[in-house]
C-alpha cells in the first residue's frame, strides 16, 4: 500500500511528518511522491492560527476532489485539536489521527484500510522518536526536535492546548540521532522545540549542557539552535555558543512579539522592552557578528497606536537581521480570546506591513556587509544551466531554512570542479558579488565539502 504526505505547518510538524513516514515504512507501507498512485494521502495539518487552519481544511477538500479513490487521513496539530469535530463535519476524511503518539499511526492506518472510519488522539506524553528514512528538507540539512509541548502559556498561544506541557527529550536519544544524521552526511543540524531554553528544566539538565555535548560529537557539521524564549535566555547559552564556535552557530531566533511593556505583560511574559534590548546588546557584545531573528505579533487585544509605535521603535533599536510579522489570530480557549480591546484585522495587517517594511530596509543593510566576502554555502538546488553559466540556490550560516533569504550561486559550466561541487547537499566557498534585498548574489570559488555518498535517507525538496 502506497502513501503520500501533504505537508503543512512548522518545522516541528515537519519532523512529525517524517516520523509518520518512518513508522509506516517500517510496517511495510511504501512512500511515494506521486499522489496519483497513492492508496492513502495524509494531510499533515497545522492548527496554530486561523489562516493555517483554513489552508489545511482547503487542502483536504482539494485533495479529495483531485484523488477521490485514495483514503484521506488528517494528521498534525489541527487533527489533534479538533479530531471529533472534524471526523463528524468532513465526510471527505477517512480518518483523523492526533499527534500525541505517532508510533500508533501504522495501527491506525491498518484500521482505515479496513474501512474503519474514526478519529483517534492519545495523551501527550514524552517526545516521540524513531527512524526518519525520509527527510522533508533539501539534502544536507535536517531538523532535530529536543522538546515537545510548552509550559510558557503565552496568552495568545494554543500550543499548550495542542501539544501539552513541556517534555524534554533524553539527551542520549538526541545525541544518538545527531550522530546518525552526521554519519549519513547531514551537514546542518537545526535544533527545534517550542522553547529551547526550557530544555531540561523538567529533567534537571539544561540547553547549555546539551550544546556542550553536541559539540563533542565527531564529524564535519554545524548546529543552529532555533526558538529561544526571551524570558528564559541565560548567560550559559552564550558561553556554550562561544565554546562551540565554528560548530555551534551564533544564530538566535528569539520571538519578542512586542516592544510595548503593557502588551508584553498582557501576553503573559515577564520581560520588558528595556530588558529585551539589553539582551540583544549582550549577545552582540559577547558574540560579535551574531545573527538575530525575531517575531512580532501585531493587533494583540489592547494594542493602541502608541503601543504599535513602541514596537516599531523597538525593532529599529535592536535591528534584527531577520523578523517575521504576523497579525494576531484569535484562538478559542486561550486567555487572549476573551480580552477586551480587540483590534480590527485591517489595522493589525497594516501594522504588520509597516514592521515588514522597516525590516526589509534593515535586512538589506545587514546583507550589504557581506558583499566582497567569502562564505561557505550549503547548496540546496540547481535552478539553471544555460548559456555557459550555471545557477544554484543555497544558504549561508546566517540563513535558517525556509524562513530567511538565500544565496544565488553562479558558476561556469566549463569548470569541471564547479560542476562537480555545486550539487544539492554539497558545501562550496563563494565570493559575494552583491546584495539583492533579502538575498545575496555570489560566484563559486572552490569546493569546501563534497556531498556525502554515505547517506541512505531520502531527501524530499
Amino acid at each position: 500500500m502506497k502513501f503520500f504526505i501533504d505537508q503543512h505547518g512548522c518545522a516541528k510538524n515537519q519532523t512529525d511528518g517524517e516520523l509518520i513516514a518512518g513508522f509506516l515504512i517500517e510496517r511495510g507501507y511504501e512512500f511515494t511522491l506521486n499522489a496519483d498512485e497513492a492508496d492513502f494521502i495524509l494531510v499533515n495539518s497545522c492548527g496554530f492560527i486561523q489562516s493555517a487552519k483554513k489552508e489545511s481544511i482547503d487542502a483536504v477538500c482539494n485533495i479529495k476532489r483531485a484523488y477521490p479513490k485514495a483514503k484521506l487521513v488528517l494528521t498534525g496539530c489541527l487533527a489533534e485539536r479538533y479530531a471529533d469535530n472534524l471526523i463528524e463535519a468532513m465526510p471527505e476524511l477517512d480518518g483523523v489521527f492526533g499527534n500525541g503518539d505517532l508510533s500508533k499511526i501504522a495501527d491506525f492506518m491498518d484500521d482505515v484500510s479496513k474501512k474503519k472510519r474514526s478519529a483517534e488522539t492519545f495523551p501527550q506524553k514524552g517526545v516521540c522518536g524513531g527512524a526518519r528514512p525520509v527527510i522533508f528538507n533539501f539534502p544536507g540539512s535536517a531538523f532535530v526536535k529536543i522538546t515537545e509541548g510548552c509550559s510558557n502559556h503565552c496568552s495568545f498561544c494554543a500550543i499548550p492546548l495542542i501539544r501539552g506541557e513541556l517534555r524534554s527529550r533524553s539527551e542520549k536519544e538526541i545525541l544518538k540521532e545527531i550522530k546518525n544524521l552526521v554519519k549519513d552526511g547531514v551537514y546542518e543540524i537545526n535544533l527545534i522545540g517550542q522553547d529551547l531554553a526550557a530544555y531540561g528544566t523538567d529533567t534537571g539538565t539544561s540547553l547549555a549542557d546539551l550544546l556542550k555535548n553536541i559539540t563533542a560529537i565527531p564529524g564535519d557539521f554545524i548546529v543552529r539552535p532555533l526558538y529561544i524564549h526571551p524570558d528564559h535566555f541565560t548567560d550559559d547559552i552564550i558561553e556554550a555558543i562561544k565554546a562551540g564556535q565554528g560548530r555551534l552557530l551564533p544564530y538566535f531566533d528569539i520571538p519578542f512579539q512586542s516592544g510595548d511593556d503593557n502588551i508584553i505583560l498582557a501576553m503573559n511574559r515577564t520581560g520588558s522592552q528595556k530588558q529585551y534590548t539589553a539582551l540583544v546588546k549582550k549577545i552582540r557584545r559577547e558574540l560579535p557578528g551574531a545573527v538575530l531573528r525575531t517575531t512580532f505579533l501585531t493587533g494583540f487585544p489592547g494594542e493602541t497606536d502608541e503601543a504599535a509605535e513602541n514596537t516599531a521603535a523597538f525593532l529599529q533599536q535592536i535591528r534584527p537581521d531577520w523578523s517575521g510579522c504576523f497579525p494576531y489570530s484569535r484562538e478559542e480557549d486561550t486567555p487572549a480570546y476573551s480580552m477586551k480591546g480587540r483590534v480590527p484585522a485591517k489595522i493589525a495587517k497594516a501594522r504588520a506591513a509597516h514592521l515588514e517594511e522597516l525590516q526589509t530596509a534593515i535586512t538589506a543593510e545587514h546583507l550589504e556587509g557581506y558583499v566582497g566576502k567569502e562564505l561557505n554555502i550549503l547548496v540546496e538546488e540547481i535552478i539553471s544551466s544555460d548559456n555557459d553559466e550555471g545557477l544554484a540556490i543555497g544558504r549561508a550560516w546566517f540563513q535558517a531554512p525556509e524562513v530567511d533569504g538565500s544565496v544565488v550561486i553562479r558558476y561556469e559550466l566549463d569548470d569541471q570542479m564547479a560542476v562537480k561541487s555545486v550539487v544539492p547537499g554539497g558545501v562550496v566557498t563563494v565570493k559575494v558579488l552583491a546584495s539583492t534585498g533579502v538575498d545575496l548574489d555570489a560566484r563559486f570559488i572552490k569546493n569546501y565539502r563534497k556531498k556525502s555518498e554515505k547517506n541512505e535517507r531520502k531527501f524530499i525538496f
